[in-house]
């Protein structure tokens, strides 16, 4: 057949689906070469989309000439009812499987809430849909991975890696319409996972490292099991609130942030958010309260904790704390206080604690700094792991990427960067944009499991 007579045989139908996906591939494309025009070459892959749906001069849907005849046509001699069952299901499959792939890679995708870091901004069991547009999707590390899986397949899929290492893309972010900026809530990628204990993952890696000895943790595979690395894009997603940006100077005291832009000649404030919540000892005349009670108050049943006959550890938001002393039973509310340091990023290189630590220079791309002494176990593992560039001691360094400070609103319940350091740019995933489930585990399904009064809400603030 002539293309002449192919492009006769095509349907009105058939031309507007095919210029509905090539405007999409198009448009598609412009988004993935922005910056970088020598992507363009993948519109050279236009006439094969166009083909799918008109010439099909390769044959897409050869199963169909296997197609059993309806009751009111004339028998199809090629007919294989099995054959074509099959290749049914396997093209729709395969195209689910491809559409997921794009839309969780570009556009958005779910994420969970794991644990009680953002209590009670965010809270365990909401579902989250996290926007990949806002802050520009990533093009994946490893782009040849099962959707909807992190890094490693479900153990009914034999388990193993979701993805294969080669090839392997540098990092490249799409254009969006805003960066992570103070005060926002943001999924990324954890930055030490790139090297993970398959036996114990928490502490991370590097603090194993720390307390038990490279040796021990390497040797010791009853207890830590393999050692596996994960590319950026492979590492568990964590959700944290910004509290510092690229080019801030930051530091806690007594649990208040506060920052100085670079230009700024006095430190500043950060305005708590409602949802923030510290540990406090709370001591009553012998009173037992109840369950039913805390609930009321807010208070989970994991994070009830009852150390003596009259004395319980409670993290409370203000509003929590200002209900709970109204109380006539309790004597005293003391907020709990991290006396002793070094158990903070840089692990032993000062003193500092989680309630009062810095100040601290979160690097920003294109900032030079001359590296001393003091400074040098800070930003060690930004020029080591995340830049792969040399830095020495009494020279200057040029950093090559933005850097954030992500903290959780539960200060005394969170791991974050107070733990770990900085957030690299290229660990940014997106920002959560709403609630759209939220499941309380404590409660039945009938009595209270869906918390309907969260279905919906902001979830990016």
């Amino acid at each position: 057949m002539t293309l002449k007579e192919r492009i006769a045989n095509v349907s009105r139908r058939e031309w507007i689906r095919c210029g509905i996906w090539s405007t999409i591939y198009i448009i598609f494309v412009l988004w993935v070469a922005w910056g970088d025009w020598a992507s363009l070459g993948w519109l050279l892959l236009l006439p094969v989309i166009m083909d799918m749906f008109t010439t099909r001069y390769i044959p897409w849907n050869w199963w169909k000439r296997y197609k059993p005849a309806e009751t009111d046509e004339k028998p199809n001699p090629k007919a294989n009812p099995t054959l074509y069952m099959i290749c049914s299901w396997v093209d729709a499959i395969v195209f689910a499987l491809v559409a997921v792939y794009f839309i969780n890679v570009y556009i958005f995708q779910n994420y969970q809430i794991p644990s009680s870091s953002l209590e009670k901004s965010l809270r365990v069991g909401d579902y989250l849909l996290v926007s990949k547009m806002s802050y520009g999707a990533r093009v994946p590390n490893t782009p040849l991975s099962m959707p909807l899986v992190q890094h490693t397949m479900p153990e009914w899929l034999g388990g193993g890696k979701s993805y294969f290492e080669q090839p392997h893309w540098d990092y490249k972010r799409l254009k969006g319409w805003d960066t992570p900026k103070k005060g926002d809530i943001v999924v990324f990628n954890f930055p030490t996972g790139d090297t993970v204990c398959l036996k114990m993952q928490n502490p991370d890696y590097y603090t194993l490292c720390h307390y038990y000895g490279y040796d021990v943790v390497h040797h010791r595979k009853d207890l830590f099991g393999e050692i596996v690395y994960r590319p950026v894009d492979r590492r568990e997603n964590y959700v944290k609130r910004c509290v510092g940006e690229p080019g801030d100077s930051l530091k806690i005291v007594d649990n208040i942030i506060y920052t100085k832009g670079q230009n700024d000649s006095q430190w500043q404030q950060e305005p708590d958010h409602e949802g923030k919540q510290l540990n406090y000892y709370v001591r009553t005349d012998g009173h037992i309260l109840t369950g039913k009670y805390l609930e009321e108050i807010g208070i989970n049943k994991d994070d009830r904790h009852k150390l003596s006959a009259t004395v319980y550890r409670f993290p409370l938001t203000e509003a929590m704390r200002k209900e709970l002393s109204k109380n006539p039973h309790i004597i005293t509310m003391q907020v709990e206080n991290e006396k002793d340091g070094g158990d903070v990023y840089p692990l032993g290189a000062n003193t500092w604690t989680r309630d009062n630590y810095g100040p601290i220079y979160i690097p920003k791309k294109g900032q030079t700094i001359r590296i001393t002494e003091a400074n040098y176990p800070l930003y060690k593992r930004i020029a080591q792991a995340y830049e792969q560039q040399p830095m020495q001691v009494g020279k200057d360094y040029t950093f090559r990427m933005d850097y954030y400070w992500m903290m959780g609103d539960n200060r005394h319940n969170s791991a974050d960067s107070r733990y770990w350091g900085f957030v690299p740019e290229d660990h940014i995933v997106g920002r959560p944009v709403f609630i759209w489930l939220s499941l309380e585990k404590d409660l039945p399904w009938l009595k209270g499991h869906i918390r309907w009064n969260r279905i919906g809400q902001k979830a990016s603030r």
